[in-house]
C-alpha cells in the first residue's frame, strides 16, 4: 500500500509541473498574438542584375571613360511598396550626358509609373520618383545611357523610400569589370568630339569605308595579323626555293620517269587553285590521322605551292644561259655538276631575281586565303573587326598593310630588272653606247663578262 504522505507529495509535484506547463503555454500564445498584431517587417529591395553594355570597338569589354549603357534590374520586396529610388554610382563616374529610361513590369504586363528622373552629376547619383508607389513583386528596370564608368570593379549602391517615408539602404550590388582606357580609346574619344570627324562620318560612303575611329582601332589590331602573315611567307618562301630548284633539275633531267614526276607535280599544283589546296590540306589530312598546327600547315601549303612556280622560274633562268657558258666551264676541267653550281646557277639566279620577287609578292598576298581555314593573319583580324562593327574600314586598313610590302618590293624589282637589262645590253642610253663604239670599238656584253669572271673564279676555287 502507498502511504498517505507519499501520495500527498506526488500530488504536489504533479500540480507544480502542471502549473509550469500552463505558464509556458500562455507565454507562447501571448508571443504569437503579439506577432500577429505587429506589422510585417520590411525586406530589402532585391536587385537582381547590374550590367554594362560592351563599348570596346571590335571587342566585348567595357572601357573606362567611354560612354556605355548601364542596366539595373530590381524587384520590390514582399510586404513593402516603393515610392522612390536613389542610385549612387562609384566615384569617377561621368553622368553629365546620362539619360535614364525606366521600365516597370507587374508580372508580364508593363505599367505606366509616371516616374520623375533627376540626374545629379556632381554627387554621381540618379533619383527616380514614382507618382504611384510600386507594390511588392513589381520589376523595375533602369537603363542609364551615355554613362562613363571609372576603371576597376564597379558596383552600384543607393537607397529607396517607401510610401510611409521609411528609408532603406540598397546594398552594393553588381560587379562590372571596367578596363582602363588605352591610347587607342583616348584617341577615339578625342575624335568623337571633333566637328570635322562628325561631318566626315555624316557621309555614308566615307563612314562605311574610311571611318577615322575605326582606322585608329584597326591599325593596332591588324598589326599583329600583319606580322603573322609576314612570318608565314618569310618561312614558306625560303622553303620553296630549294624545292623549286630540285623540281627544275628534275624537269630538265634526261631520265623520262624523273622528268614525268616533276611535270606531273608542277602541272597539278599550278593547275589547281591555292584555295582548294588549302582545303585539302586542312580538312583532308586530319582524316588520315595527320594533325599539325595551323601555322605549320599553312607554311607547308604555301611552300609546296610556290615551289611549283619557282620550278618554272628557275628552269627558264637556267635555260636562258648560253650554252657556251657550260662549254667554257667544261673546257676548264669542270664536270657538269660543278659547272652548274659555279657557273650556270649564279648567272640564272641573277636573271630570275625580279621574277622571284614577283612570286614572293604573290605568295604574300595569298596568305589572305588562310583566313578561310582559321589561321589568324591580316585578313582574319580584318574579317573579325568588320563582322563586329558592320563597317568595311578594317578591310581598307588591311589593304594598306599589304601595300606597305608590295609597293616597295614592286619598285625594287622594277629597278633591278631595268639595271639588269642595261647590263646585258637590252636597255639604257643607246646614244652613249654608239659613242663608245666609235671611240673604243664594240662593247663587250656584260653577260659574257660575268660568265667569264664566274668561270675564272670557279676554276680558281677548284
Amino acid at each position: 500500500m502507498i502511504s498517505g504522505s507519499r501520495l500527498l507529495n506526488f500530488s504536489k509535484r504533479f500540480q507544480g509541473r502542471l502549473a509550469r506547463l500552463l505558464t509556458a503555454g500562455l507565454l507562447v500564445c501571448a508571443c504569437g498574438a503579439s506577432s500577429l498584431a505587429a506589422p510585417l517587417s520590411a525586406e530589402a529591395l532585391d536587385v537582381t542584375t547590374v550590367t554594362a553594355k560592351p563599348n570596346e570597338d571590335g571587342g566585348t569589354g567595357v572601357l573606362s571613360n567611354t560612354p556605355t549603357r548601364v542596366t539595373m534590374e530590381s524587384t520590390v520586396g514582399d510586404g513593402e511598396d516603393l515610392a522612390s529610388m536613389a542610385v549612387s554610382f562609384p566615384s569617377g563616374t561621368d553622368l553629365s550626358a546620362t539619360e535614364v529610361k525606366a521600365t516597370v513590369l507587374e508580372g508580364l504586363n508593363r505599367i505606366e509609373a509616371n516616374e520623375t528622373v533627376q540626374v545629379k552629376p556632381d554627387s554621381e547619383e540618379v533619383d527616380v520618383s514614382f507618382a504611384t508607389p510600386l507594390t511588392s513583386g513589381t520589376l523595375i528596370r533602369l537603363e542609364f545611357y551615355s554613362t562613363s564608368l571609372p576603371a576597376g570593379t564597379v558596383s552600384l549602391t543607393g537607397s529607396y523610400t517607401t510610401s510611409a517615408g521609411t528609408v532603406a539602404v540598397i546594398p552594393a550590388t553588381g560587379a562590372i569589370e571596367v578596363t582602363a582606357t588605352g591610347m587607342v580609346e583616348q584617341i577615339n574619344h578625342w575624335l568623337d568630339g571633333q566637328a570635322w570627324v562628325q561631318a566626315w562620318n555624316s557621309n555614308t560612303f566615307l563612314h562605311l569605308f574610311l571611318s577615322p575611329q575605326l582606322i585608329v582601332t584597326s591599325v593596332p589590331s591588324l598589326f599583329w595579323g600583319w606580322l603573322q602573315a609576314l612570318a608565314l611567307v618569310a618561312i614558306g618562301f625560303p622553303l620553296a626555293i630549294p624545292l623549286g630548284l630540285l623540281l627544275s633539275f628534275m624537269r630538265m633531267s634526261k631520265i623520262k620517269v624523273v622528268r614525268g614526276l616533276a611535270s606531273f607535280y608542277v602541272n597539278i599544283v599550278r593547275g589547281t587553285p591555292l584555295f582548294l589546296q588549302m582545303y585539302i590540306a586542312f580538312f583532308g589530312l586530319p582524316l588520315l590521322g595527320i594533325v599539325m598546327g595551323n601555322y605549320i600547315l599553312g607554311v607547308l601549303v604555301l611552300a609546296f605551292n610556290s615551289g611549283a612556280y619557282l620550278c618554272e622560274i628557275f628552269r627558264a633562268g637556267i635555260q636562258s644561259i648560253q650554252k657556251g657558258q657550260m662549254e667554257a666551264a667544261r673546257s676548264l676541267g669542270m664536270n657538269r655538276a660543278q659547272a652548274m653550281v659555279y657557273v650556270i646557277i649564279p648567272q640564272a639566279v641573277r636573271r630570275v631575281i625580279p621574277t622571284m620577287t614577283s612570286e614572293f609578292i604573290l605568295l604574300y598576298k595569298d596568305t589572305s586565303l588562310l583566313a578561310a581555314v582559321g589561321v589568324m593573319e591580316t585578313m582574319m583580324f580584318a574579317k573579325t573587326l568588320t563582322a563586329s562593327t558592320g563597317n568595311v574600314t578594317p578591310y581598307i586598313v588591311a589593304a594598306g598593310f599589304y601595300l606597305i610590302v608590295t609597293l616597295p618590293l614592286t619598285k625594287l624589282a622594277h629597278n633591278y630588272e631595268r639595271k639588269l637589262a642595261i647590263a646585258e645590253g637590252q636597255g639604257g642610253d643607246t646614244s652613249k653606247k654608239r659613242k663608245h663604239n666609235k671611240k673604243n670599238g664594240p662593247m663587250i656584253s656584260d653577260s659574257n663578262v660575268a660568265g667569264v669572271e664566274l668561270t675564272a673564279e670557279a676554276h680558281e676555287s677548284m
